[in-house]
């Protein structure tokens, strides 16, 4: 064994994969500190930063269009949101406040108003929310640099290097040299950043959330060697002889399990005495069904369509939302594709659709509870869904489903919406109706109106954090969110009984289907039907061909009598194939 030198820092995976080398830290020129200005310069100075900020909002676009022509057209549209945010008239008008009010240069006027907008989305609970501060940051950043004169020509890396820093702008991910960017080592950021994003579609490895790494890289020094496990979130400084060895290995064995996971895709989800469970995918844009596909999903039990709703000044046309919702019926091919209606308010503000502060917003107007004053929005959502159908089987969920009242206002929206289409001679498909839950009322008042809808799909992410009291957006309770609680399992199994009842199908679309222990206990309780991200099918599959349905059921059956998650776990853990 070799002396142990080496510096070790905890941190998020954020994009799969191995590397090793020379680390650089990048950095821009500095932008002039804020000026005052005289107040009748003011509408010189709001002109130049309209001027700038449309500047900035072109070079975006044209960004948008080279990464679409390298290959990556879904992430080509996080630069096309970029040039909506330094268009969006909400940030210009708090610079234009700056100037105005405070008599601040237009440089810092954007730059101020940029970092409170980033602030006030940062504070959000929802991680999809927050990661967008970022982005927000980076095109006001842009425009300042417009303004003062500063190039805003990406930095190229000299040479092959781990490129680390406390955050990376999305346009400096897109625009660095790919054949000598490494990986990306952040102490900020998570794994639903753009830049994490851009990572993960050009197969860069990252890590995220490595607290201490820029001080612990700086006292080494530019010729530490710096190594990142992209898939762990495993970060070494100065690795020794046995970490090299290590995660050398470790590179071959990621090499051969996403092999291994195409080839086995093709198989079923079926236990050794015959039971078969349908495994589907969750997705969050058009762009990732076809490795959905590739990995053995068959359809998608959640689409989440916030994709189209965020980061714009206005909300996408119906024609819009149609092509994005057909692209992916299409490329599943006669698959059915499950879409879930907007999901925002709340934790999840958007520009065009203000609502007052809420002290507690995950228990306020969110999700299908907008339809009382934005009935507009859904009745285009669904109108789009509609049309989509023509193109294959669909199927259509409201989030944040309490009782018989709120399934009453969904059908009354539907039949809105196909009344539309017909006086409009606009062809509609079929659609299943159906609903998430994912409140504990829900689950409990189900049977009773469960027979109005198709389905149902236990949305297990928020139906954890109300029945434990866990925010979900709070790292420090961490160590209670485990979906293995046995009041969760319990009320799981309300949910089995009360869809077997009512004659409806029922699934599982929450972080829980994609855990192999969780997922074996869902499968023991009497779910049959499991969607999660894609990477994860693999390994349930695996997990759901090596462990019989009778056992499965035993040890659900002993959990429900359990004390704790951490109790349960460790009787599914040994089910769980290696």
């Amino acid at each position: 064994m070799t002396e142990a030198r080496a510096t070790r820092i905890a941190a998020h995976a954020a994009a799969p994969g191995i590397a090793r080398g020379r680390w650089t830290e990048l950095r821009r020129a500095d932008l002039p500190a804020p000026l005052r200005i005289d107040p009748g310069a003011a509408p010189a100075e709001v002109a130049r930063l309209k001027a700038a900020a449309n500047e900035a909002a072109l070079e975006l676009m044209a960004l948008s269009d080279a990464v679409a022509e390298s290959g990556h057209e879904a992430e080509s549209a996080i630069f096309a949101a970029h040039a909506a945010i330094a268009w969006d008239p909400a940030l210009l008008n708090a610079a234009r406040e700056e100037i105005e009010a405070r008599h601040t240069d237009a440089i810092g006027a954007i730059t101020i108003a940029g970092r409170a907008t980033a602030e006030r989305l940062a504070a959000v609970a929802d991680e999809l929310i927050r990661a967008r501060a970022s982005d927000v940051t980076d095109v006001a950043d842009r425009i300042a640099r417009r303004l003062a004169g500063l190039p805003t020509d990406e930095l190229l890396l000299p040479e092959p290097a781990i490129v680390v820093g406390h955050d990376l702008a999305p346009s400096l991910a897109a625009t660095l040299p790919r054949d000598r960017l490494l990986g990306i080592a952040l102490e900020g950021g998570s794994p639903t950043a753009h830049a994490a994003i851009l990572a993960r579609a050009y197969g860069i490895p990252a890590v995220v959330g490595a607290a201490g790494l820029l001080a612990a890289a700086r006292a080494g020094g530019r010729e530490v060697e710096l190594a990142i496990d992209g898939s762990t979130g495993e970060v070494i400084l100065d690795p020794d002889e046995d970490d090299v060895a290590r995660l050398d290995e470790r590179s071959r064995e990621l090499a051969s399990g996403r092999t291994r996971d195409l080839h086995e895709a093709s198989l079923e989800a079926i236990t050794p005495d015959g039971t078969a469970v349908t495994l589907l995918a969750n997705i969050g844009s058009p762009d990732e069904a076809e490795a959905a596909i590739a990995l053995g999903a068959r359809g998608v039990g959640l689409f989440r369509t916030e994709f189209l709703f965020l980061e714009r000044a206005t909300p996408p046309s119906e024609d819009e939302q149609t092509a994005a919702y057909r692209r992916v019926v299409e490329t599943f091919d006669g698959l059915p594709v499950t879409i879930r209606l907007l999901d925002v308010g709340g934790d999840k503000p958007i520009p065009y659709l203000p609502l007052p502060a809420e002290d507690n917003p995950f228990l306020g107007v969110r999700a299908l509870r907008l339809a009382s004053t934005r009935p507009e929005l859904f009745v285009t959502q669904l109108r789009a869904c509609y049309r989509a159908a023509t193109s294959g089987p669909v199927k259509v969920m409201a989030p944040m489903i309490a009782d018989a009242g709120d399934v009453a206002t969904l059908l009354r929206l539907a039949d809105d919406a196909r009344s539309a289409l017909r006086a409009d001679g606009i062809a509609a498909g079929s659609v299943m109706l159906g609903v998430m839950l994912e409140i504990p009322a829900a689950v409990l008042t189900g049977p009773s109106w469960l027979d109005q809808v198709r389905f149902a799909s236990l949305g297990t992410n928020d139906l954890l954090q109300y029945t434990l009291a866990v925010d979900r957006g709070n790292p420090a309770l961490e160590s209670y969110r485990d979906s293995l609680h046995p009041a969760l399992l319990r009320l799981v199994g309300l949910a089995v009984e009360g869809a077997n009842r009512a004659g409806v199908e029922l699934s599982v679309c929450g972080e829980m289907a994609g855990d192999p222990a969780a997922a074996l206990a869902l499968v023991g309780i009497g779910i049959r039907s499991l969607s999660m991200s894609a990477p994860s099918l693999a390994a349930i599959r695996r997990a759901i061909r090596g462990a019989s349905l009778e056992d499965l059921r035993r040890e659900a059956e002993a959990s429900l009598d359990a004390g704790s998650a951490a109790a349960v776990r460790a009787r599914f853990a040994g089910l769980v194939p290696d």
